[in-house]
């Protein structure tokens, strides 16, 4: 019976994904995404960010290389994998990675101009979108994006299939 060992993380790639395949032919996606947790301290609200490395393989792995984008917010559905190798200095080395199993990308949205020339009834739900997806743009000011939810809803997930 094997022992449990499942994690669900979520946050946004750090760099764009890197694609090769092993000697067999076999596709293989690594990138690294950065998680902010965020907790009340004595001086106010502080901030936590915790970076991982992940690596997908087969079809799930090119569909990670076509659809990830350095910022492009991600859920990772997957196991934790540890390596462990003797080091040249004769130190054990090892580090822990996460092995997808699932991946969720968060859709990418069009940056639009200023508002002119619409109704005031388009440019506030202009506004709204935009405050909506404030968090996935890094371009958007902090203020905005603190207003927003940073939880994935079903319906703006783009699924990939593995």
């Amino acid at each position: 019976m094997n022992n449990l060992n499942s994690i669900l993380i979520e946050g946004n790639l750090v760099r764009d994904p890197l694609f090769r395949s092993t000697a067999k032919g076999t596709p293989l996606c690594t990138f690294s995404l950065a998680s902010n947790r965020f907790f009340k301290q004595d001086s106010g609200l502080e901030k936590e960010v915790s970076f991982f490395d992940v690596e997908t393989w087969a079809k799930l792995a090119e569909n990670c290389y076509s659809l990830g984008k350095k910022g492009r917010g991600v859920r990772v559905v997957g196991r934790l994998k540890q390596d462990r190798w003797p080091g040249s200095d004769g130190k054990n080395h090892s580090r822990v990675m996460i092995v997808a199993e699932h991946v969720e990308f968060r859709p990418e949205f069009r940056k639009e101009g200023a508002s002119a020339g619409k109704t005031a009834v388009e440019a506030k739900e202009a506004a709204d979108s935009a405050a909506a997806d404030a968090y996935a743009d890094p371009s958007v000011p902090e203020d905005m994006a603190a207003d927003t939810e940073a939880q994935f809803s079903a319906e703006e997930l783009e699924e990939v299939a593995f």
